[in-house]
């Protein structure tokens, strides 16, 4: 018997229009994943791979807004009440409205955590405290290339959630996953729960972290699907994510 695999699915908000967006969402649903990342398509990323920069810069194109984007996210919270919304951007999006105050609104979307990768954990900006002000979670990145002194000042917070990037660079690329990269997530680990991701793409990589995370992260594995398959229309499309969702969580 099949023991599931914890999945966050990574989806960009508007991407490839909002009501494919959404049928995405629903199909990810279905087929078993625990949490939804949201992005906030950005201009100018610094962690995202050909695939997601592509993606977004689609949806920036249409003058897509930061309302379009709290909009989108409040349907799929109201849509989707079980399934936790986490949000991920960059900090220039949250800096620039006032870091209290970009919390607070997400929070008044239904939004349970915030991802900002270039918001290191300790120069945050005020961005923990005000998520917990909140109701919400800060998740701080952690990635192979920090030194040990840095991953025990990590696992000293004890932070609800931590993002484990399984390898330094931008996502996209295939992840091969190795002894190396098990002893670094059973060393930051701590009291946290980690979200392991980057470069994600099979339900055998999946087996192979989930002794290890909390929840594994496919993120860049979606984007490609829907760049390949939206052409083919919703129902297609949405038969492609659900086989990859069930393969990635092992329900398959």
């Amino acid at each position: 018997m099949n023991v599931p695999v914890r999945v966050m699915a990574h989806l960009i908000a508007g991407y490839p229009d909002d009501p494919l967006a959404f049928a995405i969402a629903d199909s990810l649903v279905g087929s078993g994943v625990s949490y939804l990342e949201v992005q906030i398509p950005f201009s100018d990323p610094s962690a995202d791979g050909v695939a997601i920069q592509k993606a977004s810069s689609e949806v920036l194109s249409r003058g897509y807004t930061m309302s379009d984007n709290l909009r989108f996210v409040e349907k799929l919270a109201s849509s989707f009440p079980d399934i936790p919304i986490f949000v991920m951007t960059y900090a220039n999006l949250a800096y620039r409205r006032g870091v209290d105050s970009f919390v607070t609104t997400m929070a008044g979307v239904g939004v349970k955590g915030l991802i900002i990768p270039d918001l290191p954990f300790d120069y945050d900006e005020g961005l923990n405290e005000a998520c917990k002000n909140h109701g919400m979670y800060a998740v701080p990145v952690a990635a192979p290339s920090m030194d040990s002194a840095r991953r025990d000042k990590l696992t000293r917070l004890q932070r609800k959630f931590v993002y484990a990037a399984l390898r330094a660079g931008i996502t996209g690329s295939e992840t091969v996953i190795d002894p190396s990269m098990i002893e670094f997530l059973d060393d930051i680990r701590g009291n946290s729960l980690l979200l392991g991701g980057f470069g994600i793409r099979s339900g055998q990589q999946s087996k192979l972290l989930a002794p290890h995370v909390h929840a594994v992260v496919a993120g860049s594995v979606f984007v490609n699907i829907i760049a390949r398959y939206a052409p083919e229309g919703e129902k297609v499309l949405k038969t492609m994510i659900n086989e990859k969702a069930r393969e990635l969580t092992g329900l398959a």
